[in-house]
């Protein structure tokens, strides 16, 4: 690979053996993909997990005394006060977590702990190049905002914020940004879960290649969002278009880069009626429901808050959602009116983090298959269902 003479600097250590590492990992994957040089990066999103190998890496990065040129966001981790007064913590939970929040102020990065920063606080434009880890993030911005990222792990995205840059290769070149499969939805696709469905059941079809979906009219943000997070954790597709909507897609000629898809295929209400009834748990009486996975926007907020209000509900009921979304809720009502109902907002929070140990064993439902996913091996077992369905599920107890 070429190197500046800048970061031949940060690979020789003048910069600490931080830096050092952060360079010498971020060439050895530049050389395994036959990238010839790095890039300048100007955002960055670390998926911050608070396991052990993830703070192992970050304190050994801020030890060596590496500073982040571009400081990233970061993944939810979860807010000990709001959970000290649901549950009893672990003390060796609450020392990880700690130990992870001090790691990664020390390198410098913005602890925003939420999964959906491409909403809020670290929003590119079209054709910027960036790094971002997060399996909801990295097809949000590639193919809404027409960003350039590769899948990054949290690993790699700390290492480009450390370096300020990353390997050229990839989806960075517009040439591997070209549609692959032309995948018809004839699917009525009425509401967001439906783009839930569709985004978990694609990879069946297609594999990890990247789809351009015909037949979508003006999905929502949170549709867009549930796509993007399902098709990175049904498969492993990163980069998606929107026939006519997205912004490499407005022509077949743009989607495809003047090529002939590889091949088509169609998508059906039966695909995607069969796809939940493989994943979700069978129906029946249900412990609790959760919800944020991704984080959950206001206006997903406001329709549980709609859909509970004056009412109490059989179940505990928690929504996972940013900070700021939480705030926001609370200034517009909504939380005093969920928590009335029994309910509750968590901020800085995920599924998959040892918080929510006092639910395993337990059965759940959501509207999230990657909330389901994700929480198999945390012992916990969930009913998918469309946000409204499984709200009046949690309000009765059972599904």
């Amino acid at each position: 690979m070429y190197l500046t003479k800048e970061e031949e600097k940060m690979l020789d250590g003048v910069y600490g053996k931080g830096t050092q590492l952060a360079m010498k990992i971020l060439v050895a994957i530049g050389e395994a993909y036959d990238a010839p040089k790095m890039v300048p990066v100007t955002r960055t999103h670390v998926a911050l997990s608070n396991q052990e190998a993830d703070l192992w890496f970050a304190e050994k990065l801020a030890d060596g005394g590496a500073k982040c040129r571009v400081r990233p966001t970061v993944n939810p981790s979860f807010n000990l006060e709001q959970f000290q007064a649901i549950t009893n913590i672990d003390s060796e939970d609450e020392k990880i977590v700690k130990r992870t929040h001090a790691a990664y102020v020390k390198l410098g990065a913005i602890m925003t702990y939420d999964c959906t920063p491409y909403l809020e606080r670290n929003v590119p434009r079209f054709g910027e190049i960036i790094s971002f880890s997060e399996s909801s993030a990295t097809p949000f911005v590639n193919s809404v905002y027409g960003a350039r990222s590769n899948r990054e792990s949290a690993q790699s995205a700390l290492c480009s914020a450390v370096t300020g840059v990353t390997p050229y290769y990839g989806f960075l070149l517009k040439e591997n940004r070209a549609g692959q499969v032309l995948v018809h939805v004839e699917a009525d696709m009425e509401d967001d879960f439906a783009y839930q469905m569709l985004g978990y059941f694609a990879p069946k079809k297609i594999g990890f290649a990247i789809p351009v979906f015909a037949g979508l009219k003006n999905p929502s943000k949170e549709a867009l969002m549930n796509l993007g997070a399902q098709l990175n954790t049904g498969g492993n597709v990163a980069l998606y278009h929107i026939l006519g909507f997205t912004p490499e897609a407005q022509t077949m000629e743009d989607a495809f880069q003047g090529k002939k898809p590889q091949r088509e295929v169609t998508i059906t209400n039966a695909d995607l009626k069969s796809m939940r009834e493989e994943i979700s748990d069978k129906s029946g009486k249900i412990d609790f429901a959760l919800y944020g996975c991704p984080h959950f926007t206001i206006d997903q907020v406001c329709a549980i808050a709609e859909l509970v209000d004056g009412k109490k509900l059989a179940v505990p009921l928690f929504i996972m959602t940013s900070a700021l979304t939480r705030n926001l809720a609370k200034k517009m009502g909504y939380m005093d009116t969920i928590r009335a109902a029994g309910g509750e907002i968590v901020e800085d929070t995920c599924m998959d983090q040892p918080c929510w140990k006092f639910l395993y064993g337990k059965k759940g439902i959501t509207d999230s298959p990657k909330c389901a996913y994700y929480t198999k091996r945390r012992d916990m077992q969930f009913v998918i269902a469309p946000l409204k369905d499984s709200v009046l599920a949690a309000l009765k107890g059972e599904y």
